[in-house]
């Protein structure tokens, strides 16, 4: 929307003191709530400029309308987005994403001489009246391993299983470790110390060998190898295998999960070696096609640099550049100085800023050919647990002022097909902390942007291990075909 965009917000007889706005819009964001949870159990997920709208608090839901003010700079309030909620809520709608806060904007913008009613019905009239499912039957899920990605993607998968007809986690694949290993297992689930407590209930039934998850009974499997399991036994079929262990990464052995009965597809959440296709969900999800049963999810790295660089490239050309990755430091690294394979990664990860290798420079050449053998790339440890930076540093094919290309990255985050991908910020304030959880592949801070003629830096932040894990379980969904349009889809 444009910045100097008119407030035409019609707001009688609300209260005029800053504490009285302030409670007024807390009031309509509480009753937004139980519509946002009543339209998801329906499988209408609304959104607020691209941010999930369900499971967040009160003050989450007027911090995300905060954040559109200030990014967007309009004036968008919980008073328009509350109207266009209510108003969703009559029609029957079918399964899609809805924005409302694109619905409300654009409504300031331009009303057309029509109620908010009746534009609400205009921007969502293919979805009227057509109240369902995507999927006949919940698609079977299972995780091969759970470690710190696996218990994430069952965080994920358990908090978007709406009216219960979407995904559905049946098992989740592991090595014994000890008696108590079902109940430890459990409490990682509970707890975690970087992204917090688990927002549902976990209940153990050992006797079972399950786990209880906000009502979903999900068997563990003890197993160590991926071709000696029957999953029919437990009633699972069909089902879509997420390996999140990073052991088995080329078609030959990743095709043994295929071997076991109930199998159908298999996801690796790492880079795929060899033959098997690697896609970062909303760039290259048109290579695949209905013959690929065995998919890889690229890197961290690669799924947070690749959607911007695809952009620039579209947009700008990139000539070519240079990517170094402040990364946090992961399982691989060692606690105190010991024995790596790897170069240096032996040291001290809690001590030392460590420089290793990454393939992510090579990995979008492959995800996008036309930009192979243009990018090199190189990789810093840090001493933290999660959150890491890429710094671009590019020549572009045309000479741009920073505010020039941050306002192409800014409308690109807001109002484009990737907007499920890259996220913005504008503030100098930030730091790596601050985007824990957040659920972009990567995000765009525009007070580091540096341009000088064709040379442009940019920093963008990813969370590690959330974001990508959004990415996979968008890829997730799509490889079993259950996908959302997304509304309004305003040209």
């Amino acid at each position: 929307m444009p910045s100097d965009q008119p407030d035409k917000r019609k707001r009688s007889n609300l209260p005029l003191d800053t504490f009285g706005d302030f409670q007024y819009r807390q009031a309509l964001a509480e009753e937004m709530l139980a519509i946002i949870g009543s339209l998801y159990r329906e499988n209408v997920h609304l959104m607020l400029y691209g941010k999930l709208l369900v499971n967040l608090s009160i003050s989450e839901i007027m911090q995300a309308h905060r954040f559109v003010r200030e990014t967007e700079n309009n004036e968008l309030s919980e008073f328009e987005t509350y109207q266009v909620i209510t108003s969703l809520s009559s029609l029957e709608l079918g399964p899609s994403e809805v924005d409302i806060g694109i619905i409300a904007a654009a409504y300031l913008f331009d009303s057309k001489d029509l109620t908010i009613e009746e534009f609400v019905v205009d921007s969502v009239k293919d979805l009227v009246g057509k109240k369902g499912s995507v999927l006949e039957d919940a698609q079977d899920v299972v995780l091969y391993g759970f470690g710190r990605i696996g218990r994430l993607l069952a965080r994920l998968i358990v908090e978007d299983s709406g009216g219960g007809d979407n995904l559905r986690l049946r098992a989740i694949v592991v090595r014994k470790s000890g008696q108590d290993d079902l109940i430890k297992r459990a409490n990682l689930l509970r707890t975690d110390s970087v992204h917090g407590p688990f927002k549902g209930t976990v209940r153990v039934e050992e006797k079972e060998e399950q786990l209880v998850v906000n009502g979903s009974e999900i068997k563990i499997i003890y197993a160590d190898q991926p071709d000696s399991i029957d999953y029919t036994k437990h009633g699972i079929k069909k089902a879509l295998l997420i390996d999140n262990t990073g052991v088995w990464r080329d078609k030959k052995s990743l095709n043994r999960h295929l071997k076991s009965k109930g199998i159908d597809k298999v996801l690796l959440t790492a880079p795929a070696k060899g033959k098997v296709k690697n896609i970062v969900h909303g760039i290259n999800n048109g290579v695949v096609d209905s013959k690929d049963n065995i998919l890889g999810a690229a890197s961290c790295t690669t799924n947070a640099i690749v959607p911007v660089l695809k952009v620039l490239n579209d947009e700008f050309g990139i000539i070519s550049g240079h990517i170094e990755t402040v990364h946090s430091y992961t399982n691989d690294q060692n606690l105190l100085d010991n024995f790596h394979k790897t170069s240096r990664r032996g040291r001290s990860a809690a001590l030392n800023l460590v420089i290793t290798e990454t393939g992510a420079g090579e990995a979008v050449g492959q995800i996008l050919p036309e930009l192979e053998g243009r990018l090199t790339a190189n990789a810093i440890r840090v001493p933290t647990p999660n959150v890491s930076l890429a710094i671009m540093k590019l020549i572009l094919g045309k000479t741009l002022k920073a505010s020039e290309l941050n306002d192409f990255l800014r409308q690109i985050a807001f109002h484009s097909s990737y907007k499920d991908q890259i996220d913005f910020t504008n503030s100098s304030e930030t730091v790596s902390s601050d985007f824990v959880g957040n659920r972009y592949a990567g995000i765009i801070d525009s007070a580091a942007t540096i341009c000088n003629k064709d040379h442009a830096i940019l920093y963008v932040w990813y969370d590690n291990e959330f974001g990508y894990t959004v990415q996979l379980l968008g890829l997730a969904k799509e490889m079993v075909g259950l996908t959302y349009k997304r509304y309004p889809d305003y040209q």
